[in-house]
């Protein structure tokens, strides 16, 4: 999505964004916070910043596949997914 005067950053709503919306967030200088114009989420930039982090974390193997499932009480090995293969 395209920047146009919002904040510092161009930060993503993390309540939108746990619902599969990709909505950017606008800062408000005066309250110095951010809000959502889809929701009703707002707060200040640490609390943005640890929530969008929480996302990154939750989502972070999404690109991922399972090459091997391994014995009890071992992980699983994972290989980065090549687009187009099966």
């Amino acid at each position: 999505m395209a920047q146009s005067s919002k904040g510092k950053l161009n930060f993503r709503c993390p309540s939108c964004f746990m619902r599969d919306i990709d909505v950017d967030m606008f800062y408000d200088s005066e309250k110095k916070e951010y809000y959502c114009l889809r929701c009703c989420f707002h707060g200040d930039e640490k609390q943005v910043v640890a929530l969008n982090e929480m996302a990154r974390y939750r989502y972070g193997r999404l690109k991922m596949r399972v090459a091997d499932f391994g014995e009890d009480n071992v992980p699983p090995t994972f290989v980065m997914h090549k687009r187009g293969e099966q």
